[in-house]
């Protein structure tokens, strides 16, 4: 039998995890309604919504037991991600897995497991719907086959969350989805001492695009540019748009360089690729602020802010050009530039 290359790409499904923008959100009734259903209908004391993450099992909803998250070592989901179809456990202290997991000899003592992976759209098992028992128990066709379904229900109601978090036009994350985000990740970052940077851009002359093409052209304009830079950013990475003409990237695990370099790169290709529309081809520029955390920046309005600040810089440096940190190691300071042009936006 073939391997399934996605049950063994532990990045890109660590990346597809990411790409929901659910870790550590707070409880949602739609997901808490599965768990409570599980629970009732397959007379278990606990139900829950687990999602996998590098290091840790975190439980988005769970029924008959508490909130937070356990060890990715000791999850008995994290065996669920590795295989396409349920996973049963009659009696966890005689499988070889399980029978010495302190989850099982301490408390709460469980004795059985039941456990559908929550797979994507684009095959990646993220987590999973488990009911879990405190006594030896056979779990039937049917309980599987109604867990199953249930399974269903949750990547449906992922699959609507993300559409929710989304920019109509650009397919973007909105801005109220970016800067959620964007809090959980400086939060992470306090808690773990990792470095994280963001990307403010916006659209030169993008007022004029609209006056002399019409508002459908300028449209147009950010799905193009939007499509470039999703095709340069990481998996992991977050693009959305704030208003407008203006959008922001987060870069998690990136310092000042990194993004400098990013933020270069994105500028070029925007440069260079000119824009497909109403049978002429639009040449689009963009100017470029990075800001990387730092001790001074306590929440996601200072960290924009800051950003915002290098890009007015950059505007009146002259558009289609980058502004970051003063950091020697960037080779020309707190620049890097395209060609010029005036000063407004």
């Amino acid at each position: 039998m073939r391997h399934d290359p996605k049950l063994i790409d532990e990045e890109a499904r660590l990346a597809a995890l990411q790409r929901l923008a659910i870790l550590d959100t707070g409880p949602e009734e739609p997901f808490d309604k599965v768990t409570d259903l599980v629970r009732n209908v397959l007379q278990v004391p606990i139900a829950a919504v687990t999602l996998v993450d590098r290091d840790r099992q975190w439980f988005k909803s769970i029924a008959g037991g508490p909130p937070g998250e356990t060890p990715r070592n000791v999850s008995f989901c994290a065996h669920t991600i590795r295989q396409r179809g349920p996973m049963v456990v009659p009696d966890a202290t005689l499988d070889a897995r399980f029978s010495d997991n302190p989850l099982v000899t301490e408390d709460p003592g469980i004795r059985s497991y039941l456990g559908v992976p929550l797979r994507t759209p684009d095959g990646y098992n993220v987590g999973s719907l488990c009911a879990i028992d405190m006594q030896a128990r056979a779990f039937t066709q049917s309980e599987i086959d109604l867990l199953t379904g249930f399974a269903g229900l949750v990547i449906s109601e992922l699959q609507l969350r993300q559409l929710a978090m989304s920019d109509h036009l650009t397919g973007a994350m909105s801005r109220r989805a970016w800067i959620d985000v964007a809090r959980r990740e400086l939060a992470r970052c306090r808690r773990t001492g990792t470095e994280a940077s963001i990307i403010l851009f916006d659209i030169d002359h993008f007022k004029l695009i609209n006056d002399t093409h019409g508002h459908q052209v300028g449209d147009q304009v950010l799905q193009g540019l939007t499509r470039l830079c999703l095709g340069v950013i990481r998996d992991q990475d977050f693009l959305g748009r704030l208003g407008g003409e203006e959008f922001a990237i987060l870069l998690s695990s990136t310092d000042a360089v990194g993004a400098m370099e990013l933020a270069e790169r994105i500028r070029e290709i925007f440069a260079g690729t000119p824009i497909d529309v109403a049978g002429t081809r639009l040449s689009v520029t963009a100017s470029f602020g990075v800001s990387t955390l730092h001790d001074g920046i306590e929440s996601v309005d200072d960290w924009l802010s800051e950003a915002d600040a290098r890009l007015y810089e950059a505007k009146a440096g002259g558009r289609n050009c980058c502004r970051g940190p003063d950091d020697p190691s960037l080779g020309t300071g707190s620049q890097r530039e395209g060609s010029r042009g005036g000063a407004s936006r």
